[in-house]
């Protein structure tokens, strides 16, 4: 069998590179514009290589029972790592995945394509105008992993766009989010001061270098109307290969400090990430 290749393809929104990992016989890196977007093992579709989706993946182990099918809205689409995972770890999900570049949706059906029966459905449209049509109540989860290049557009940090999202979700919903930020944290302050003004419940998952300001790096945002199982992530997360933090309650309201929400006229994409932060060795 002849070794698998890299696929380079001009897509809508940039340069989109499938590299195949020489340790992994079936596994792929996503790059675009040279910012790594995804990692997916076909052969084992449940395998998380990076940080911030191990994080995410904590998150969707314990936001309902052991193996229970959900009905998720992925924001941003990549190669499809958490669809792929979901569809293995809850059998019966149904996932919309929602990704303006409709080229990269192309490249991966063609090049990484979700087995038959996932109950994966791809939508190649604008992730906010997405939920603003979408029906009210219609998700137990929602993700949003969207970045234009690498940072997070400005439409989908603001209050109007937080209330779409919270709209969508069922009354026991969650909401997730793959932030980017470093020191003084402007921008991750302020989502966080955005959803506590809809939702009563946040969580903040980061590896502590990122937390304590010696680095950029993402940040993994929990809201929702119903308790989190703080005590488990907290476990999990310090236990992991890359081991993170979880911030809750008293600590993150610190951490928010005087960050006020963002209305559609002040927002600002996520900030620009520094020369190697998240480039590829």
């Amino acid at each position: 069998m002849s070794e698998p290749i890299p696929v380079v393809r001009t897509t809508d929104h940039g340069t989109a590179k499938l590299m195949p990992d020489v340790d992994r016989a079936r596994a792929w890196l996503l790059t675009v514009d040279g910012a790594p977007q995804s990692y997916v093992d076909l052969e084992e579709p449940a395998h998380l290589e990076f940080e911030y989706a191990r994080r995410l993946g904590f998150v969707l182990d314990s936001v309902a029972e052991a193996g229970a099918p959900l009905d998720v809205v992925h924001l941003g689409g990549g190669a499809l790592t958490l669809p792929r995972y979901l569809a293995v770890t809850r059998p019966g999900s149904r996932q919309d995945v929602v990704e303006a570049d409709r080229g990269l949706l192309e490249l991966v059906a063609e090049h990484l394509p979700v087995p038959k029966g996932s109950g994966v459905t791809l939508h190649a449209a604008d992730a906010r105008a997405w939920i603003e049509a979408a029906p009210a109540d219609s998700a137990d989860v929602l993700v949003g992993d969207v970045f234009g290049g690498s940072r997070v557009p400005a439409h989908l940090t603001s209050l109007a766009y937080a209330r779409e999202a919270e709209r969508v979700l069922r009354r026991d919903g969650v909401y997730l989010a793959n932030l980017a930020d470093a020191a003084p944290f402007g921008f991750l302050r302020s989502q966080l001061a955005t959803f506590a003004t809809l939702f009563e419940e946040l969580v903040l998952i980061a590896e502590p270098g990122v937390l304590r300001g010696r680095r950029f790096g993402n940040a993994v945002l929990v809201a929702s109307h119903r308790a989190i199982d703080v005590a488990v992530l907290a476990r999990r997360s310090a236990a992991d290969t890359f081991p993170a933090r979880v911030e809750h309650g008293p600590a993150l309201r610190e951490f928010i400090g005087s960050a006020r929400p963002v209305e559609d006229a002040d927002a600002v994409p996520s900030p620009e990430p520094p020369d190697g932060a998240f480039g590829i060795g």
